[in-house]
């Protein structure tokens, strides 16, 4: 069996660098935990990466991610230490945030997520100064997280970081901001308003 001389680097560090950074696969993971067992070199290196990779997480993500060039640089480089096909990068498709849509005099919302099957939907809802939202009852659990401005619900004054829970079949009778405000609401899409509330308003209209 080959051995390698007193002082000299293993050879396999390379891959240290790789499993730190979860490329390696099923086949190539048990092999280099087999590895290490026997080799201080290789866990020296994972010692030394694992701090730095941890401190990766709190890093704003358009930082961390490469360029299609250095992409392609790391696959060739991962290719040649570990003797397999260079993979293609993942082209991640960027998500494309959704405009606001004005439903009502004062009112705009922006739809993020919905669940056709529970009937739901998560979005945005922006209040101008003054404005009110329509009184209305809920069909299901009704959550509200208000981010910014003050919003007042029956008699109850939310500030931002407040948190408001309707229960289905409770009703919002007056629900207005002063000063504008910006609220994640997650909410049925069956929510029913007051008959003297215009339709548009509703969450289904975002």
């Amino acid at each position: 069996m080959r051995t390698r001389s007193a002082g000299s680097p293993c050879r396999k560090t390379g891959l240290a660098r790789a499993d730190v950074l979860h490329v390696l696969d099923g086949d190539e993971r048990q092999a280099f935990d087999s590895h290490i067992a026997r080799c201080a070199d290789c866990r020296r290196e994972l010692e030394t990466l694992r701090p730095v990779v941890d401190r990766f997480v709190g890093w704003p993500t358009d930082v961390l991610r490469p360029t299609t060039f250095l992409g392609d640089r790391l696959a060739r480089r991962i290719a040649g230490e570990t003797g397999r096909p260079a993979a293609t990068p993942h082209r991640a498709s960027r998500w494309r945030e959704p405009d606001w849509q004005d439903v009502a005099p004062g009112i705009a919302c922006k739809l993020l997520a919905t669940d056709s099957e529970r009937r739901r939907v998560s979005m945005l809802v922006r209040l101008v100064p003054n404005a009110s939202y329509p009184a209305h009852t809920h069909a299901g659990t009704e959550e509200l997280h208000l981010l910014d401005g003050e919003l007042w619900i029956d008699g109850r004054k939310l500030v931002p970081g407040d948190y408001n829970r309707g229960m289905r079949g409770e009703g919002d009778h007056v629900v207005r901001s002063d000063t504008g405000c910006t609220c994640l609401l997650v909410t049925s899409t069956d929510d029913l308003l007051s008959s003297s509330a215009a339709p548009a308003a509703g969450p289904g209209a975002c």
